[in-house]
């Protein structure tokens, strides 16, 4: 059988797909891919369907070797990639050869990628997804990827058709302001704690994971203390404890929780979150349900544009196709 073996890992390696969904109500968190878009944008650039399961990683892959040739593509941001050692450029498909040596360093512009490979892994859904979750063991592969694990995968000859690229981009994370809609629990806030949180800066940590990041900053105060009790949390929730800095809950977040939220980031502002690296800057602005709304809406719309702007590539040479079997 083909095989990825993980050579040596990055630190938050996981297989992820767009997530389990509509086991909330039964205690079971989505999980799936912290940044959606990239992970579908990797899949369609190395031929797969949108929601095909990839390796996502925080800050670098790491090192993995090939049993078969196999085609496969990065995206997520500027990520360092080599294959035997010669640099590739990512948001495009590549092919590699049997034995291949593949490393995914770090980016400068994002925090999570994603590396799909043709055709995709050969394991079974979990309650309806691949995705992992570390904390409830979740998934055919129920933990971080550590050295000396072996993937199996489906395809064990070189997928045929064109290679493909990427011809569109979205804006940088960091392009602008993170929109929130208040609530639901604004009222356990005191008013100049609204005010501080919206006009104040907050700083990305060094301190986080696929469940949550925390932010540092201003400190906001609450109005009757930092217990309620425990409702639903959104992916965006912010959760403010009682030490007053707040807490951003992510992909892999608990169901419920039992801190007031002061506010949840909209749909189509989740990557800006996400993919800014440890130690950015943070400032939010407060918009209406409705206007977050009709932000989702282009969201949904341009990111389509997008992803349906995946590009066939010319044909490789005869001396790129020789060795490591890249094209242009």
């Amino acid at each position: 059988m083909s095989e990825l073996l993980v050579l040596r890992p990055g630190p938050m390696v996981t297989l992820q797909d767009l997530g389990r969904v509509g086991l909330m109500h039964q205690g079971i968190p989505e999980s799936g891919a912290m940044d959606p878009e990239a992970l579908m944008l990797a899949n369609l650039l190395a031929g797969n369907d949108p929601g095909e399961a990839c390796l996502e990683f925080a800050m670098f892959a790491g090192v993995f070797r090939f049993t078969a040739a196999a085609r496969l593509a990065v995206a997520g941001g500027t990520f360092r990639a080599s294959c035997n050692g010669v640099p590739f450029p990512v948001g495009r498909s590549i092919d590699v050869p049997e034995g291949a040596e593949v490393e995914i360093g770090p980016a400068d512009d994002a925090t999570w990628g994603y590396l799909a490979i043709s055709a995709g892994f050969a394991v079974e859904p979990v309650l309806g997804s691949r995705s992992t979750h570390v904390r409830f063991a979740l998934g055919p592969i129920p933990r971080v990827l550590t050295a000396g694990d072996r993937l199996p995968l489906r395809l064990g000859t070189l997928q045929e058709g064109p290679r493909r690229r990427a011809t569109q981009g979205r804006q940088p994370p960091q392009a602008r302001a993170i929109r929130v809609v208040l609530g639901p629990q604004d009222d356990r806030f005191t008013d100049e704690a609204i005010s501080t949180f919206l006009a104040g800066t907050y700083w990305l940590t060094a301190k986080f994971d696929r469940m949550a990041c925390r932010l540092d900053g201003p400190r906001l105060a609450h109005r009757d203390g930092a217990d309620i009790v425990s409702d639903g949390i959104a992916y965006g929730s912010i959760q403010v404890p009682g030490d007053g800095l707040p807490l951003v809950l992510l992909a892999d977040r608990q169901t419920t929780g039992g801190y007031p939220k002061i506010a949840t980031i909209i749909g189509a502002d989740l990557y800006r979150l996400v993919q800014r690296r440890p130690g950015a800057p943070i400032r939010f602005v407060a918009i209406t349900t409705e206007e977050a709304e009709a932000a989702w809406r282009r969201h949904v719309a341009a990111r389509n544009t997008r992803l349906a702007a995946v590009r066939d590539l010319a044909p490789p040479s005869p001396a790129s196709a020789a060795g490591m079997m890249i094209g242009p």
